[in-house]
């Protein structure tokens, strides 16, 4: 049962109260313990509560318990920190001269520690490991990403989560771009001619840790919707597309007034890309398509579609790229409802005699499945950074839980196969982040990008099974641990339960697992094959 009641107010619309510095007393504390007027502390912060006692879901009396007295125990184990990042300065009414001490402390992390410094909580080198892939760029960067993440989104998921049109609010993509983060996205290097100037010597690194950063707010459904579309949807513009399509396009999406979306699975043919159905069928200077697209992350609010289509023979080579817009008659969304990442927008879109401008082709005829494959990588890579933190978000929220909750006389982490656990989870998370940045180096060091495309194809595709298989063990066992406080939609386990509800949103999309491993193993034997025969 929840300790403080949500309050039904918008801390981003309504008059915040003044938040009072001023030092109380335990003493001066405890005499605030009556349904009128009653204070909790929560880590040396005092908070007023008066107004929820009546509205709180476990009746008034446990509440009322903690009238007057520290609550922090209490208030962390049925609750996570996101509560209080988005109702905390409200209620806020002073600070114990403890608290006051503690804050202190707290903003004095040691030297090259940054973050919460729970175990596994962050990549090493956020906890003093040294690491040569990261710079003060980098560094300033990350700090930059989770001072955004910590205002603007990580309050918000719990609603945006359960929004019943499931989207996210408009403005959150202008407040992305003007916060200097959403071009990022697209991939180094950085799209200076249409965004400005990006952080200095901006690369694969910069990318991994935007990426990483946003997916500390532990739900796919808003990384989705926040930015899998433009991540997926725009580098073939900005890669293969004519100076037309990029003035049209890119610098209105990268701006955040404009959403882009990418179109390749169908009905009937998902990881299967050569076999597409739909149909663009050239008459004058016009493409008249046809066909249906499933599974659309973001199609439902986007503004622009990048489209696969046939445009030729049977098989790879008829296949094409095309941009569409949602203003062209012909083209309809419908939204799918789906297990989780509801915020994401995932679409079903139907195709009738859509009357496309042959400008609107990207790159050449038939060469479709060429620019799909190199997208895919980047795609891919991306899908591995958010499933390995979302990973690390169940085993990091099960480790605290771990630490504070108590059965049989003793916290849950003195108990062996709970320590088991936490070391397995950790074990496969640092071993997959390790990987990541291997590949992570060499999309940096490897310049010629056909090159890149063709040896990395096969290692992407391996580590993002592994990476989905780490996410789903890792959403299992922290449930376990979390027991039934991981089956609930609110309180201390919420965010495991909403990754365990999105797994399948990860091993599935962008190539099944069991797709890729065979892909990647295809490959190996063809590069086997060649290395035999020069032997030979």
């Amino acid at each position: 049962v929840p300790l403080l009641w949500q309050p039904q107010i918008d801390p981003r619309t309504k008059t915040h109260r003044k938040m009072s510095e001023r030092i109380l007393g335990v003493e001066e504390v405890a005499k605030h313990n009556t349904e009128a007027d009653c204070w909790v502390i929560i880590d040396g912060v005092v908070y007023d509560v008066s107004d929820f006692v009546d509205g709180h879901p476990g009746g008034r009396t446990v509440l009322l318990n903690e009238g007057g007295k520290d609550a922090t125990e209490a208030f962390k184990l049925y609750h996570g920190p996101d509560v209080l990042r988005k109702y905390g300065s409200l209620l806020k009414v002073g600070i114990t001269r403890e608290g006051k001490n503690k804050k202190e402390k707290q903003n004095l992390n040691p030297k090259g520690m940054y973050g919460e410094l729970t175990p596994y909580s962050d990549p090493n080198w956020y906890q003093g490991w040294e690491n040569e892939n990261y710079n003060d760029s980098h560094k300033d960067w990350r700090d930059r990403v989770r001072k955004f993440v910590e205002k603007e989104i990580t309050p918000y998921c719990t609603e945006w989560d359960g929004n019943s049109e499931y989207k996210l609010p408009r403005d959150l993509y202008v407040k992305f771009a003007k916060a200097g983060l959403l071009p990022g996205v697209v991939g180094a290097p950085w799209p200076t001619k249409y965004a400005g100037e990006g952080p200095p010597d901006f690369d694969a690194f910069h990318e991994l840790i935007l990426i990483d950063e946003l997916g500390r707010c532990g739900s796919g459904g808003v990384l989705w919707g926040l930015f899998e579309g433009i991540q997926i949807g725009l580098p073939p513009i900005l890669n293969f597309g004519s100076e037309y399509l990029k003035d049209r396009v890119v610098r209105s999406c990268l701006s955040g007034e404009k959403l882009i979306c990418l179109c390749i699975s169908e009905p009937w043919a998902g990881s299967d890309v050569a076999n597409l159905r739909t149909t663009a069928r050239k008459e004058g200077d016009y493409y008249i398509v046809n066909g249906a697209k499933k599974w659309i992350t973001n199609g439902i609010f986007s503004d622009f579609f990048t489209v696969a289509v046939r445009t030729g023979e049977a098989g790879m080579k008829g296949l094409s790229l095309i941009l569409l817009e949602k203003s062209m008659p012909g083209l309809r969304c419908r939204h799918m409802k789906c297990s989780g990442v509801w915020p994401s927008g995932t679409t079903y879109i139907t195709l009738e005699d859509v009357k496309v401008p042959a400008k609107n082709l990207i790159g050449k005829e038939g060469d479709g499945f060429r620019m799909i494959m190199s997208n895919f990588n980047h795609e891919r890579w991306g899908f591995v950074v958010q499933a390995n933190r979302l990973a690390r978000v169940c085993l990091s929220d099960a480790f605290n839980y771990a630490m504070k909750r108590k059965t049989f006389g003793k916290r849950l982490v003195d108990h062996q196969m709970i320590r088991f656990k936490i070391a397995e989870m950790a074990r496969q998370v640092e071993a997959t982040h390790a990987w990541l940045e291997q590949v992570t180096l060499q999309l940096c060091r490897l310049k010629d990008k056909k090159t890149r495309d063709k040896m990395l194809a096969g290692p992407i595709a391996l580590l993002k099974a592994h990476s989905t298989k780490t996410m789903e063990y890792c959403a299992r066992e922290a449930a376990q641990i979390f027991g039934g406080a991981s089956y609930v939609r609110s309180g201390v386990g919420e965010r495991v339960e909403r990754i365990y509800r999105e797994v399948r949103a990860y091993a599935i999309p962008g190539g099944s697992e069991e797709i890729m491993i065979d892909f990647a193993a295809r490959q190996a034997v063809k590069a086997a094959s060649k290395v035999l025969r020069s032997k030979l």
